[in-house]
């Protein structure tokens, strides 16, 4: 298979840990005959540097004539620390999201055996967990009217959905649920919201056209609680934006470290493949990043386009790694860790 594939490293550690990927794939590619074409482009505070605006045009063009996207983090202290400023980096994702089509965040949260007592969570409470998010991306309250009234003294930020948003991503959940243990949970706070009320009254229509699976309805404060309770009692969750973005950060902690968790974020088209953290500017050309996140997000994109063995052969020797001790210092035991060049070189030799 001959792939084109946009390569966006983005700020911070990304560059780091996108060139892990990278290798990664190549490496797989060559074992299974495949042909990839890298097509580099900017985007966040890079892209701002250099032409000032965090997802150009030329950028766009590039993902749009690409099969996928292989995306590493944007981010940067000097936008975070000024509350003044009018073009930031996380403009520029919101904006790829919405051109792009990618409507569906999906992020899986499993445990890795080797790495159960690394979690902040009881190994008996999260042992076999293995579940699904999928946020929806390009509405609610990001994406709706905000600004000051009252000489700036009050602020706003509306949260509005339509039908059609909830039942494209409420679909994708049904259809995921049905390849898994046919269980789908719809996040909502519909005792208090109007858009809630939209998103739970639309996925209960459409419970008659998925008998086999069981449907349940949880308020999100609810499932904040059962997620370190009995994180291994859900199988598909699907939820909104800004609760999908908050309860998903949680859930990736359960692994034992964020630079763990890969995600996809999908449309009608092309697909998007991030890992879930951050730029992590303070660790920038330290050499320390845990790139295991993004290689999996490889991982990802590989299953999306069928191949299912290249992404397996992936995955396996990311737990092979786990299992012999080749991991960044965020996971290292007696203070032995590798760099995050060394574990990438570790996994495109083991692939």
């Amino acid at each position: 298979m001959k792939l084109n594939i946009a390569l966006l490293a983005g700020d911070g550690i990304g560059p780091e840990v996108i060139d892990q990927a990278v290798k990664v794939s190549d490496a797989i590619a060559k074992k299974f005959k495949h042909e990839i074409n890298w097509k580099p482009a900017l985007t966040g505070a890079a892209a701002i540097d250099a032409v000032g605006e965090p997802y150009p045009d030329e950028t766009h063009e590039i993902c749009m004539a690409s099969d996928a996207v292989l995306f590493g983090a944007i981010g940067h202290p000097r936008f975070d620390n000024d509350p003044s400023a009018k073009v930031r980096p996380e403009q520029g994702l919101l904006k790829m999201r919405k051109k792009l089509g990618l409507f569906a965040n999906v992020r899986p949260t499993f445990t890795f055996p080797s790495l159960l007592d690394k979690s902040p969570l009881k190994r008996e409470r999260i042992e076999g967990t293995d579940l699904v998010f999928l946020r929806e991306l390009t509405g609610g309250i990001y994406f709706g009217e905000k600004g000051r009234r009252e000489e700036g003294e009050t602020a706003f930020d509306n949260c509005v959905y339509t039908r059609a948003e909830v039942q494209r991503l409420a679909k994708k959940g049904f259809e995921l649920a049905m390849t898994r243990d046919k269980k789908l949970c719809c996040v909502d706070k519909a005792n208090v919201l109007e858009t809630s009320r939209l998103w739970r009254e639309t996925v209960q229509a459409m419970e008659k056209d998925y008998p086999e699976v069981e449907v349940s309805y949880e308020f999100v404060d609810a499932v904040a609680m059962r997620l370190v309770q009995w994180p291994n009692s859900y199988d598909v969750l699907i939820t909104e934006n800004l609760f999908g973005d908050i309860l998903t950060d949680e859930a990736s902690v359960i692994s034992g470290s964020m630079g763990l968790m890969p995600s996809a974020s999908l449309g009608s088209d092309i697909g998007l493949f991030e890992p879930i953290h951050g730029s992590y500017p303070q660790a920038t050309g330290l050499n320390i990043a845990n790139p295991m996140a993004t290689v999996l997000s490889a991982a990802m994109m590989f299953e999306n386009f069928g191949l299912q063995e290249e992404g397996k052969a992936i995955r396996d020797a990311v737990n092979s790694a786990l299992e012999k001790g080749i991991v960044t210092e965020d996971l290292s035991e007696n203070g032995k860790s590798y760099g995050t060049s060394e574990v990438g070189d570790w996994l495109a030799e083991n692939v």
